[in-house]
């Protein structure tokens, strides 16, 4: 697997599909939730309407409609609470279930944000370290961490992706 980190508005990027990091309703919300829903129109947010909640830890997937990406897959992560209210797992468990999404689809490359570390709150340093191993343990030709800040980026070089 090619696991690469760059500085780059999710959007715009041409994989199989972006991860969307959603709230539990996949309601458009700030962040790169508001972002991926702005730019893919609002026929994802109709898409969105149509299913069931999503609870923390899970993923869905929707077409991407105007996104030059076919697929959004929305990971729901935990917000964070300190720490002891399960988040590392529940942050974990997100981001294997964007994978599975991925694999049922056959889909051979995505595009993941840096999730819950937004309005969420969750520290960044322990949230890349998740997303890294998590990610690396996934069977996908590529992910590229799309990174939002120098910040976010320096975190993901800092676990080794390149």
């Amino acid at each position: 697997m090619v696991l690469e980190a760059r500085l780059v508005d999710i959007t715009t990027l041409a994989v199989d599909a972006i991860v969307n990091a959603a709230n539990s309703k996949l309601t458009p919300g700030g962040g790169v939730c508001g972002a991926i829903h702005g730019a893919a129109g609002p026929e994802l947010a109709r898409a969105c309407a149509a299913l069931a909640a999503c609870p923390v830890g899970s993923a869905c997937i929707t077409p991407g409609f105007r996104l030059p990406a076919p697929y959004v897959i929305h990971a729901v992560g935990p917000v964070w609470g300190g720490g002891t209210f399960g988040e590392p797992e529940l942050l974990a468990s997100a981001y294997r279930a964007a994978l599975h999404c991925a694999a049922t689809h056959d889909l051979a490359s995505v595009a993941f944000p840096a999730i819950s570390t937004g309005i969420f709150g969750y520290p960044l340093e322990p949230a890349t370290r998740i997303a890294v191993a998590t990610v690396r343990e996934a069977r996908l030709e590529r992910v590229l961490f799309a990174c939002f800040s120098p910040e976010v980026l320096a975190a993901y070089r800092a676990e080794g992706v390149a």
